[in-house]
């Protein structure tokens, strides 16, 4: 008997705890799983005992399995062998997954769950039926109970026997967009797109909002950061809106305030306070920004505070207690630091002061912005001015201007 998959079970991991509304979850999964493997026509899907099954129905596995993997709301998934409800099928179809397999184990072991309690034999006895027969065809394999290097897994149904003996991991999660929508403040960096990989993982459905400041900032930095939320939309599996906003008359009327340890306190309480507008206009519940608690000047408890009190909406902090390696190591997991460590300067870069506040004082920089009455004008300017790009991973960059929302 030679293997071919039957079919893939998919395993939820915080869907889990939804209670009654886990049924909405697990349709909005199915819808993205199914958008995902669109291209693959013969799949059929179906629910039992709160797993989703996928029938391959011919198709190939390890091209299914690519994508799967970064689905948000799957928690692993395994390729399904099915054999009859009969004794000798099952031994057939155990001993052909173990031959079948490209490097050949030392160690296995069975473990059988008998659900169709009418079957004859107990999940211990077939633990010990179908791990001799094959002991008996591979006789250079041992038993471990233990650490097997190969754990063959026998779900006995009625209607069918489920064997499968891998566990692939995936995203986790919730499904994308099943929490709710926030604006992620999306510079070029290596933080910011990670902060937006944990947001969607956790349901959030998110539009970008990124800051330049022009002649200042070359076309290579606004490519840089559109590359980084094309990647993002590959994990939503849908287009994502990037908010591109003029920064520069805001930042040089900061810097003739000539309060220059403050300079960057000051552009991101601007930053905060325009990207609430966008959210207000397009249905946003929150801002994600990918601060680490202590990172830099501009990321202290006090300068965090002092910064996060120009925003209404509840600031989401992904990373705030990340180390810089952990964060490196998940960018690179999810394909965006060669393109974040790209030696193009966003707008942040440009005016850093030598000696930043690392303490500011709230009521000194709320005394020192009365004193700039036009800021109000020019934040307006800024969300009137800005730039929407609808983007997906492969489609060619979809482009209009703000205030179209027909185009949309």
């Amino acid at each position: 008997m030679s293997l071919s998959y039957d079919q893939v079970v998919i395993r939820y991991g915080d869907l889990t705890v939804k209670g009654r509304n886990r049924n909405s979850f697990e349709k909005r999964m199915l819808q993205q799983i199914k958008a995902a493997l669109s291209e693959f026509e013969a799949v059929t899907y179906f629910k039992d005992f709160g797993r989703l099954y996928i029938k391959l129905n011919g198709e190939s596995y390890e091209q299914i399995k690519d994508r799967l993997k970064d689905l948000f709301g799957i928690t692993s998934f395994s390729p399904v062998v099915c054999a009859e409800t009969e004794l000798g099928a099952i031994q057939a179809a155990a001993l052909a997954m173990i031959n079948e397999l490209k490097q050949k184990p030392k160690t296995f072991k069975v473990s059988a769950k008998r659900a169709w309690k009418k079957f004859p034999h107990t999940s211990q006895e077939m633990n010990h039926l179908v791990g001799s027969h094959v002991l008996r065809a591979t006789p250079d394999l041992k038993v471990d109970v233990h650490l097997p290097e190969v754990e063959l897994r026998v779900d006995i149904q009625e209607e069918a026997t489920y064997l499968f003996h891998e566990v692939a991991p995936a995203a986790g999660g919730f499904p994308y967009g099943t929490n709710g929508k926030a604006m992620l403040l999306l510079s070029g960096g290596i933080d910011s797109p990670v902060a937006g990989w944990l947001a969607m993982r956790k349901g959030l459905e998110l539009e970008a909002v990124h800051f330049h400041s022009y002649p200042y900032t070359s076309d290579q930095a606004k490519e840089k950061v559109i590359a980084l939320a094309r990647r993002l939309s590959y994990y939503s599996g849908v287009p994502l809106k990037l908010h591109l906003v003029p920064f520069t008359d805001i930042q040089m009327r900061i810097v003739e305030a000539k309060q220059e340890s403050l300079i960057i306190t000051l552009m991101r309480r601007a930053m905060l306070r325009i990207t609430e507008r966008l959210a207000e206009a397009n249905g946003a519940g929150g801002i994600v920004t990918g601060e680490s608690l202590g990172q830099v000047a501009s990321q202290t408890l006090t300068s965090m505070d002092v910064i996060g009190r120009a925003a209404d909406l509840p600031l989401i902090k992904p990373l705030i207690a990340m180390d810089k390696h952990e964060i490196i190591r998940m960018a690179e997991k999810i394909d965006t630091y060669t393109t974040s460590i790209l030696p193009y300067e966003d707008c942040c870069t440009l005016f850093v002061p030598k000696s930043p506040a690392i303490h500011p004082n709230l009521k000194f920089v709320e005394k020192l912005e009365g004193y700039m009455p036009e800021m109000t004008e020019l934040i307006e300017a800024a969300v009137s001015g800005t730039e929407q790009l609808l983007l997906t991973p492969d489609s060619k960059l979809s482009e209009q201007s703000a205030g179209k929302d027909d185009w949309f």
